[in-house]
């Protein structure tokens, strides 16, 4: 998961919606209001599991603030982990692919790997974590089938303490977070964050989940993630 840029100039339309990503999410990292959020959650899911997750998520990371990156990660990633159950996007919202903003998320209760993902890059960066730290990876994760190892699509999220550092990984398959040198599992195909598109390993075209990501980005900004 080495951090090279993607420099291919077939790509301009990326930079474009780049562009207009970064608009939306420049003060993704600052303080949240928790009412206004809260209107939103209830305004689409009036029950009171998703206000219990609402007020355990909000507890978490008012808890969360003042420590170390470390431990922001390990708190976010087990809130995730142990509070929302994995589930297909089919099942959750009839669609064959939908990305959850983290309030959608929090209010069914269950999502796939795009929204456990999502979820916690939306929480680190209100946690103060700096957006150039966290990425969005789409991978390859190798998993043990009924008939032995089969690839899937995945996301995870990870983190880069530095640069050049091995990025630890922030995933529901694996509860613990791992360094990426320990994930042989996953082969990396393309990362992105609210500031950039990098290429890892293979040809898979971005450009339709890209659009996903600024769709997400303007609808978690509506609900209040300003």
């Amino acid at each position: 998961m080495a951090k090279q840029p993607l420099n291919s100039l077939r790509l301009l339309v990326l930079a474009a919606l780049f562009a207009t990503v970064s608009l939306l999410s420049l003060t993704a990292g600052a303080g949240l209001d928790f009412d206004r959020l809260q209107q939103a959650l209830s305004a689409r899911f009036n029950n009171q599991w998703a206000s219990a997750r609402f007020d355990e998520w909000r507890q978490m990371l008012g808890n969360g603030q003042g420590t170390s990156e470390a431990e922001k990660l390990r708190r976010v990633n087990d809130f995730f982990n142990r509070h929302v159950a994995f589930d297909d996007d089919f099942s959750v919202w009839g669609q064959s692919d939908y990305w959850a903003t983290p309030m959608e998320f929090i209010g069914q209760g269950r999502g796939d790997c795009e929204d456990f993902s999502i979820g916690k890059y939306y929480s680190l960066l209100n946690l103060g974590i700096p957006v150039a730290k966290l990425r969005l990876v789409y991978v390859k994760a190798l998993l043990n089938g009924v008939n032995g190892p089969v690839q899937q699509a995945h996301m995870v999220l990870v983190y880069y303490a530095s640069p050049s550092a091995d990025p630890l990984v922030l995933d529901n398959l694996v509860p613990e977070i791992r360094p990426a040198s320990r994930r042989s599992d996953l082969s990396p195909i393309f990362s992105f964050n609210s500031s950039g598109l990098w290429q890892g390993t293979g040809n898979q075209s971005s450009q339709s989940n890209l659009s996903r990501w600024q769709d997400l980005l303007a609808r978690a900004r509506a609900e209040g993630f300003q």
